[in-house]
């Protein structure tokens, strides 16, 4: 298989790169890769536009100034136990 097929075909490459994008600057090859498979790959683009939205939800989450405190109700707390005992169950 030639570079560029490689490349295009490669979903997990280019998931690493949205996600490595999302923390730092990529090198111009890494750019040039990401650009070729997201110009072919409708799934990696929207995985990418999901990934961005979640980043920037968790940092505002963490970098808000309310402190508030999220707590798991205990129905659900109970119901989340009774889920994963079945589960392993299972196995």
């Amino acid at each position: 298989m030639n570079k560029l097929k490689a490349i295009a075909y490669n979903c997990k490459q280019a998931t690493f790169l949205i996600e490595k994008k999302q923390l730092m600057p990529l090198s111009f090859k890494e750019k040039m890769e990401l650009k070729i498979h997201l110009t072919g790959c409708a799934v990696c683009k929207l995985y990418e536009q999901q990934s961005i939205f979640i980043t920037k939800l968790t940092r505002h989450i963490f970098n808000s100034n309310e402190n508030t405190a999220y707590k798991l109700s205990d129905d659900f707390k109970q119901q989340l136990q009774e889920t994963i005992e079945k589960e392993l169950d299972k196995k």
